[in-house]
């Protein structure tokens, strides 16, 4: 699919056009990031990429409680939108994930566990899949 993108954006004349969907499908780093949090739910990780795959240490969350980090990433600037979504991984069937902030060159997530007080620990390793649709090119 690649390939067909980069012949289609060759193509194009408009620069604006063309910079809007370089920018969709991060066109100078087709390879998604892959990174992996150690040592606790607050730990921050560090992406390259404009979309790609969080997971989480499997340390326990307890019930009602929430964790968050900061994922840095260069490629995001102020006003720009990041998408999450769980992949898999979740213990909890409350489990969320959401975004809480974004700044320039990151973006910061909040794993919350939303069973009830003597409900389940989340214990999972999270697989967060994630995206940044630019807001400006």
């Amino acid at each position: 699919m690649t390939i067909k993108i980069r012949q289609y954006l060759a193509g194009i004349n408009d620069k604006r056009t063309s910079n809007a969907l370089r920018a969709i499908y991060d066109i100078n780093n087709p390879v998604p990031s892959a990174v992996t949090q150690i040592t606790n739910r607050s730990t921050g990780v560090t992406v390259t990429t404009l979309s790609g795959t969080i997971t989480t240490i499997n340390t326990s969350l307890a019930a009602e409680a929430a964790a968050s980090f900061v994922v840095t990433c260069p490629g995001v600037a102020i006003g720009d939108v990041v998408v999450v979504a769980q992949q898999s991984g979740a213990v909890g069937v409350n489990t969320v994930v959401t975004v809480i902030a974004v700044a320039a060159g990151s973006f910061t997530l909040a794993v919350m566990n939303g069973n009830a007080a003597a409900g389940v620990a989340e214990t999972g390793a999270i697989l967060i899949n994630y995206a940044v649709i630019k807001a400006r090119v």
